[in-house]
């Protein structure tokens, strides 16, 4: 019965961390380094025109982690001159992503942002997402695809995974006391203390790895906005298939249940364990 009651008074709770006190917006005179994390498997039909579309004048550098594709996207993202690190053997998206936050945090970037080399999200937005994390309005950024259902359904995102997203997305905003408009988009943009602070390496190495970094940004009380991104869905675009889109979505309950447990403190958890 406390465990119940101590859930509700959270649930409830008004007094969620406030990030509306004054503040100085700072102005930097300096460019942000910026590095580019492209966790890829067999992209070799998408990588080039993602790789064209970047605005390569803002930005640092660009790290390509191969997970063990069967296809050229090694050989093709070298010609292009990209950073690549190759996995031996298939380790999951989770895994690709560590390794890409990994090998970013070596080069001490300012903003580290994810774009998947399929070519499914516009990488032009790049200079506007990063402002957002430059003039401190937010620690974490994420593009959604989902500014209108019309326009989201015209783009070809399937009516099960936009379904879904809505559900998800909106038990989420609920839970986490958040406004976001998609929650499950894969391209990211973080300032380099949320992925020095959150304990990532605790993550699966599947694809519920983004709905448990994003459970994580919200407990250590990083700012997470959104901005509208144009998506494309085709037959080249990687996309998880209706059995993995159910394991997924049952995944991010979980990982929702957790995060309950463990800040009302009926149970702790690894997934949150720095700092706690």
């Amino acid at each position: 019965m406390l465990s119940i009651v101590r859930f509700c008074l959270f649930i409830f709770s008004p007094s969620y961390p406030s990030n509306c006190r004054e503040r100085d917006i700072p102005m930097k005179d300096q460019k942000s380094k910026i590095v580019i994390v492209m966790p890829a498997y067999n992209a070799e039909e998408t990588l080039e025109k993602t790789y064209r579309d970047i605005p390569l004048e803002v930005v640092d550098e660009i790290i390509l982690v191969d997970d063990a594709s069967s296809d050229r996207t090694v050989e093709i993202a070298r010609r292009l001159g990209l950073t690549v690190i190759v996995h031996p053997q298939n380790r999951g998206y989770g895994a690709n992503q560590k390794t890409c936050y990994d090998e970013a945090l070596k080069r001490n970037p300012d903003i580290v942002i994810m774009i998947h080399p399929d070519y499914q999200y516009d990488s032009r937005l790049i200079p506007y997402i990063a402002g957002f994390l430059e003039k401190d309005i937010c620690d974490v950024i994420l593009g959604s695809r989902i500014r209108t259902r019309r326009e989201a359904l015209a783009c070809g995102m399937p009516k099960y995974k936009y379904l879904s997203n809505r559900v998800l997305t909106f038990i989420e905003n609920i839970v986490y006391g958040q406004n976001i408009s998609d929650f499950h988009s894969g391209y990211r943009a973080y300032k380099r203390k949320v992925l020095e602070t959150i304990p990532y390496h605790n993550n699966s190495d599947g694809f519920v790895f983004d709905s448990e970094f994003l459970a994580q940004a919200v407990y250590f009380g990083f700012k997470i906005g959104d901005v509208p991104v144009p998506v494309r869905y085709f037959d080249e675009a990687s996309s998880i298939n209706f059995s993995n889109s159910v394991i997924y979505g049952f995944n991010t309950l979980l990982t929702l249940v957790k995060y309950l447990l463990h800040t009302t403190g009926i149970h702790r958890f690894a997934l949150f364990g720095k700092g706690s």
